[in-house]
């Protein structure tokens, strides 16, 4: 595997929050979403969603583009497969589930 580990981090650190997990649910089931239909299902302020958006955006699974005063969001479905199958490569050797080398599993 040529891949950087430092490359997909980023990623990683993304997803590992429970409201940007939700963030990216809801984007994988819209076309795209203003900032405020997505503010109104957390209990957050604007300046959270903010911090929020920043990070998916900086880990390229959302993309975002200014609309007047409001900010719209897309999904990266290209960079969704692609942190997918990083995943897959290091958790799948050869066609084989990598298992442990002590307990066998």
């Amino acid at each position: 595997m040529n891949r950087s580990y430092a490359e997909y981090a980023p990623a990683f650190k993304a997803i590992s929050d429970e409201t940007r997990l939700k963030i990216i649910d809801m984007l994988f089931y819209e076309e795209e979403l203003c900032a405020c239909k997505i503010l109104e299902e957390f209990s957050i302020t604007q300046p959270t969603l903010s911090y929020h958006m920043r990070i998916l955006t900086e880990s390229g699974f959302v993309n975002a583009r200014k609309d007047g005063a409001w900010m719209k969001y897309t999904l990266n479905k290209e960079r969704t497969e692609e942190v997918l199958g990083f995943l897959s490569e290091i958790m799948n050797k050869d066609g084989k589930t990598v298992k442990c080398t002590t307990c066998g599993k």
